[in-house]
């Protein structure tokens, strides 16, 4: 089973609640013409920021250290995605693979450097102490060009909702995940067959307790051991990929250089989406003590994404040498059947994945939370916690039914995948960067900034294409979750 389609998490930021009105009124504030632009901020802070002099004061109840927050957003990226890196790898060619992963995972920081930037100047602007990513697209739109203002609350809402479906397929999958594996492990050393449904009931309880964690800070330790499970597993399987000498690099079964473009359509959808977590950059930034150091050559989402670029390319290169076309959409199923250490990798892993179904939970929580708060006018504190703890226990018994229920629950999830995470990843934040710095960009046939944009636009629609044909292509065919893409 490929699974790089689970990767994103959120965590839980404090969160400012935006009506039209006072949205309309700090734009007017800032753009008393279509002309003005945050003139009396040097150019150099359009681009990187990297002190937070004009902004107002942040009121955190536990902010996050950098080390937290390094540890959190590894282990975004660090999950059972990473294991789908050498199936992705053979849909590709070791040469094409290779190249084309470090290119997208270019591509994607520096989208993520976009959000960042933007969301720092429009915080300047509207001096708000901090703004979620679907914010920054309603604010982008309203102080960008006069006919596109209109289409601004629904930006904010395509956006939620786009985090939203991918988060609740995140965590549906979660659960079947964790069971297969389960299953697999007892299985083989018990001796006896039990549906998966049943090991997917016995989630429920421990589940539904992990969410009851509201706390980014207290998620912390859990994050550090999710990243201790997934750092033991991969190296273990480091060693069962190098343990005997690789097999010799032509032969049959291996594409040296390029596979075909039917299987490239694959592997860009796949390592797409792999790599799409950028609904965790404004959160992480938002919740930490000083974060003038998320950004920078040195700083912390740079540090901790050029590990991930690594070890992707790492993973799907000698995995893929291991294992040839033998590879499976997990690495680990390609482990030996029976020993203890495979055994342990598989256990590890579901470990580590269902540590992260806390943190996967907290984006749902940030976008509907609020909206439900309001509409139910909760009158004290104690009310609203257990009003909250409801809802969580409600979102999880959702997934659960849906894991539950939907026997091709992956193949769909595969799809709305593919349509919104290289929409949030490649799409949004360049048109976002382009709505912002609209006066930095009134002559697009001279500025490569705008054209830039424009090219990481097209290249998000060709990886939508890519990925929703592949997705197609699966469900046509009537593929079993063990060939899934994502």
């Amino acid at each position: 089973m490929n699974f790089s389609l689970f990767l994103c998490f959120m965590a839980k930021y404090e969160r400012r609640d935006f009506d039209d009105q006072q949205l309309a009124d700090d734009a007017k504030k800032t753009l008393k013409a279509d002309t003005i632009y945050l003139s009396s901020i040097p150019e150099e802070s359009h681009w990187l920021l990297n002190e937070d002099d004009h902004l107002p004061e942040r009121e955190i109840k536990n902010p996050t250290s950098s080390s937290d927050t390094m540890f959190h957003l590894l282990k975004g990226y660090i999950g059972s995605g990473i294991l789908a890196m050498p199936h992705a790898f053979k849909n590709a060619g070791l040469v094409v693979g290779t190249l084309t992963t470090l290119i997208i995972g270019i591509i994607c920081i520096h989208t993520m450097h976009i959000l960042v930037n933007c969301a720092g100047d429009l915080r300047r602007r509207t001096q708000s102490p901090q703004l979620s990513f679907a914010q920054v697209a309603e604010i982008a739109f309203r102080v960008g060009p006069r006919p596109l203002r209109q289409f601004s609350s629904f930006a904010r809402m395509t956006i939620d909702a786009f985090l939203s479906v991918l988060q609740l397929g995140y965590c549906c999958v979660y659960f079947v995940f964790i069971a297969e594996n389960l299953k697999q492990v007892i299985e083989h050393h018990m001796g006896f067959s039990w549906p998966l449904q049943g090991y997917i009931a016995l989630l429920l309880v421990p589940m539904i307790l992990l969410s009851y964690i509201r706390d980014l800070k207290l998620l912390a330790p859990f994050s550090t051991l999710a990243n201790f499970f997934m750092a033991a597993a991969l190296a273990i399987i480091f060693y069962y990929i190098l343990r005997d000498p690789l097999p010799p690099l032509e032969r049959p079964g291996i594409s040296p250089i390029f596979a075909t473009w039917s299987q490239f359509a694959l592997f860009f959808g796949t390592v797409l989406c792999a790599f799409e977590g950028i609904g965790m950059v404004l959160p992480l930034q938002n919740n930490m003590k000083t974060p003038h150091d998320f950004g920078g050559w040195n700083g912390v989402l740079n540090t901790s994404m050029l590990i991930v670029l690594c070890l992707y390319i790492a993973v799907g290169l000698f995995g893929y040498l291991k294992y040839g076309d033998g590879v499976a959409g997990s690495i680990t199923l390609n482990l030996d059947q029976g020993e203890l250490l495979a055994e342990t990798v598989r256990l590890m892993v579901a470990s580590g994945v269902f540590l992260s179904y806390s943190l996967q939970l907290h984006i749902q929580m940030d976008i509907v939370w609020p909206f439900v708060k309001r509409r139910l006018s909760i009158p004290t504190q104690k009310l609203e916690l257990i009003a909250e703890l409801t809802f969580r226990t409600l979102l999880v018994l959702f997934t659960f039914g849906m894991a539950e229920g939907i026997a091709n629950l992956g193949l769909f999830i595969s799809l709305v995948g593919a349509l919104s995470s290289t929409s949030l990843a490649l799409i949004f934040p360049p048109l976002i960067n382009i709505l912002t710095r609209w006066n930095d960009t009134l002559e697009p046939k001279t500025n490569w900034k705008f054209w830039k944009d424009v090219s990481i636009m097209i290249i998000g629609v060709l990886g939508s294409v890519a990925g929703t044909y592949a997705s197609l292509q699966n469900i046509m065919k009537g593929s079993q979750s063990q060939e899934m893409i994502y």
